[in-house]
């Protein structure tokens, strides 16, 4: 199945879900979108840069550093510290999710405030293999 449409089905089945992407955080590129509503491009190339920015901006790669020291972990060894962040605005919630089997993306699900946030949370990580799979 191909990401467009696994990302379609994902929508689907998370809760109040309004939007997903699949960000390369390497480059920063959007891979694949899908909305409820329609969007300028400029605003979905800006989340994915916001979204390289959130796991990979200095401070982050600081951080992950201090953690691979503390826990004495090699550079190389790409261990990542920070996997989900979720992100509570006025009116959304933003679930971003780094990819197990690939590190360097990451997913993005956009759900109304009314969701039910364990929900939203759990049908996002049921959602992530088949996504990955579909790469």
């Amino acid at each position: 199945m191909s990401l467009d449409s696994t990302l379609q089905q994902s929508v689907a089945s998370v809760p109040e879900c309004v939007a997903a992407g699949y960000v390369d955080i390497s480059s920063g590129m959007l891979l694949s979108v899908r909305t409820v509503d329609s969007h300028p491009r400029e605003v979905l190339d800006l989340v994915a840069a916001a979204t390289a920015d959130l796991y990979q901006g200095p401070n982050i790669r600081s951080i992950e550093q201090m953690f691979r020291r503390a826990r004495g972990l090699q550079e190389q060894e790409g261990a990542h510290y920070f996997q989900e962040i979720i992100v509570n605005s006025e009116n959304l919630i933003h679930i971003f999710m780094r990819g197990k089997l690939y590190p360097d993306y990451v997913m993005v699900f956009v759900c109304r405030r009314t969701a039910n946030l364990g929900m939203a949370l759990t049908r996002s990580r049921m959602a992530m293999p088949a996504i990955e799979a579909a790469i």
